[in-house]
């Protein structure tokens, strides 16, 4: 009898020290995943073109940052461009299509009153947006990708696709390269 106690004594022990059933897969589960996650990357040397400057290994960003580039977008779209320039570093590089220039933040306030003056409406329509930061945490960019719709003070509407790549600095937006994709003329 006492062998008996002793060898259910065993397997009660062992049976409360290893998971089962649904805790078993899920430790096993989470084990692979480690596994998966912390193995190194396959090196790739051959690259079929060169970077002017180190590959910059971008990560996730600070999600504030992209707040502060949608913010001068959404003030720019409404006309509050007071609240736009919030959002600006004190000298801004713009690169728009057919125009490259370094502002100084009084500047740009006046550009951006001069074109919003252009239009009747502005819509934004977000697309997506993302925060990256690079490995060394040198850099921060905020990229927006966003359908513009417009009406022009005559009445003319139109619409482009755009990606704005804001770079950011001390939380500010100090570069605006965007680019942008006019769509087809349609045949009626």
């Amino acid at each position: 009898m006492k062998k008996l106690f002793f060898f259910a004594g065993i397997a009660l022990a062992a049976g409360c020290s290893a998971p089962a059933g649904k805790e078993a897969a899920t430790e096993k589960k989470d084990s692979m995943a480690t596994a998966v996650t912390t193995a190194p990357a396959a090196t790739v040397t051959d690259y079929p073109y060169t970077l002017a400057k180190p590959w910059q290994n971008w990560q996730a960003g600070d999600p504030q940052l992209a707040v502060t580039a949608l913010k001068a977008l959404r003030g720019f779209e409404t006309g509050d461009i007071a609240a736009s320039m919030a959002n600006f570093a004190d000298s801004v590089e713009l690169r728009f299509d057919y125009m490259h220039a370094k502002l100084s933040k009084d500047s740009l306030a006046k550009f951006f009153t001069s074109e919003r003056a252009k239009y009747g409406t502005i819509s934004i329509e977000m697309q997506d947006w993302e925060p990256v930061t690079s490995a060394d945490k040198k850099e921060s960019w905020v990229t927006m990708w966003y359908k513009q719709k417009w009406t022009d003070k005559k009445g003319k509407a139109d619409s482009l696709n755009v990606i704005d790549d804001c770079k950011m600095e001390n939380g500010k937006v100090a570069i605006i390269d965007e680019k942008i994709q006019h769509f087809a003329v349609s045949k009626k």
